[in-house]
Parts: structure tokens; C-alpha cells; sequence
């Protein structure tokens, strides 16, 4: 199965399951995730969530390969099961494990999370500049209110890559753990938050989405007009693609 979905005592954990790809996000496994997230919020037994990777990575972001093929379809289809906002907008508190390298899209998908936990195996970076696209799924409008402008410019115009212990120092994740301890510990907190009575956490959610929207629409709304008036070279994009990849396995 491309998505592995388990359940711990009002916890619903959700394993994006493309190891041999890195869990790049293909339309089969982003078109899944969305419907199970909308799943998971629908479901009254699920009182938080906890998203994700099989080893060795979390998430690398774009399956480049396919966006090759597919060009524009691919970037149409992402857009109509837009997992970011997806899980921006859950009404169930959403913790991401991140236990493995981050990257890009990746990189997005953790942002739109409620907090992030890490393994030491973590790393993370947006490489959207360096592969030759832009993004879309959110990076300019959640990373800089995470980070600070300054640091999230310089992650998105560098793509330089963070280990698991900066990324706690300049506040990406809230805490480092050892690999073996990163599903544990993130059941623990999300057993903590499915122990508020419901009213209480629904409330509070909405407090933190509300408060947060006045600085996040307009940043998205930037961001996806920019990125659909940038013509895509699909040319480059494969020259790119085949420099990243090897970049990002040597990270891996």
C-alpha cells in the first residue's frame, strides 16, 4: 500500500509508504494522502494525527521523474488534491514525525503541520530554486512565519540542507529524538492532545488557523499566481533533475 494508515487509541498515524522512491510524492500517493486525510478529520474517533515516512526518508518532495512526463498534468492534479492545505485546514490536531530527509515538497507538507518532532536522522531543505521550478504548495507562506523572513529566504535562494539539530535551533521542529524513540514519543504527545475534551481542542485549533490566516492568504495567493505566470522549462527541469537527485542521495 502507498499509505499505510494505523490506529493507537484515538491517534490515527499516517505512513506516506514509497521507500524505493524517498516518498516522493507521485499523483497516486498525494491523491491518497488528501483522501485520507479528509478521512481521518470526518472520523469522530480520531482525535489527532500523526503523519509520517517509511525509512529511510520522509518525504523528497516532487517525483520529478513524473512531473517530467506528465508536465503541467502533474502540477494540475497536485493542485486540485492540495495536501498542504489539506492538512493546514484539519480540524484534528496533525503532528509530523519527521524521521528522515525533507525535502521540498516534503518540506511543505511538514510546514502545513500543527508542530514537527524529529529523528536525528532528519534533515531538511528546499531545493524548489535549484531543481527549476517554483513553489505552490505553500513554502513562501509558511516558512518565513516558522523561521523569520531572513532564514526563510536564505533556505529557498540557497537550498542549502539542515541537520536534524539546526533545524531545532532556529525553531523548524520543537525536539530532536533517536530514530528508535521518534513513533513512540510522537504517540505520547498526540495522546496528550487526544486527551483535551473535544470542544476544548476544536476550539483552540481554530484560535491558532484563524489567527494565523490574516498573514497566510494573502502569502498563498502570491505564491500560486507567481508560480502559474513562470513558464516551466521541462527541458532544464530534467537536467535539474537528474544534478538534484544525485545531491540528495548523497544526503540520504
Amino acid at each position: 500500500m502507498i499509505l499505510l494508515t494505523e490506529d493507537h487509541a484515538g491517534v490515527r498515524v499516517l505512513t506516506l509508504n514509497r521507500p524505493e522512491a524517498r516518498n516522493a510524492l507521485s499523483t497516486e500517493l498525494f491523491e491518497t494522502l488528501h483522501a485520507s486525510l479528509a478521512e481521518a478529520d470526518a472520523d469522530d474517533a480520531v482525535r489527532a494525527v500523526v503523519l509520517t515516512g517509511a525509512d529511510p526518508a520522509f518525504c523528497a518532495g516532487v517525483d520529478l521523474k513524473q512531473a517530467q512526463q506528465l508536465g503541467r498534468e502533474y502540477f494540475s492534479r497536485f493542485a486540485e488534491h492540495d495536501c498542504m492545505a489539506a492538512i493546514a485546514g484539519l480540524r484534528t490536531p496533525i503532528i509530523g514525525a519527521i524521521n528522515g530527509p525533507t525535502f521540498t515538497g516534503g518540506l511543505e507538507i511538514a510546514l502545513a503541520c500543527d508542530f514537527l518532532i524529529a529523528s536525528q536522522r532528519a534533515v531538511f531543505a528546499d531545493t524548489h530554486a535549484r531543481v527549476g521550478i517554483l513553489p505552490g504548495g505553500g513554502m513562501t507562506a509558511r516558512l518565513p512565519q516558522v523561521l523569520g523572513a531572513a532564514m526563510a529566504r536564505r533556505l529557498s535562494m540557497t537550498g542549502e540542507v539542515i541537520d536534524a539539530a539546526r533545524a531545532e535551533h532556529i525553531g523548524l521542529v520543537t525536539e530532536v529524538v533517536a530514530h528508535e524513540d521518534l513513533l513512540p514519543r510522537a504517540l505520547g504527545l498526540a495522546g496528550q492532545i487526544a486527551e483535551v475534551p473535544r470542544a476544548t481542542m476544536a476550539g483552540l485549533k481554530e484560535m491558532y488557523q484563524r489567527g494565523s490566516r490574516t498573514v497566510t492568504e494573502p502569502a498563498l495567493a502570491a505564491e500560486r499566481a507567481v508560480s502559474a505566470a513562470t513558464p516551466m522549462d521541462t527541458a532544464e527541469l530534467a537536467a535539474r533533475q537528474r544534478e538534484v537527485a544525485q545531491r540528495n542521495k548523497r544526503q540520504m
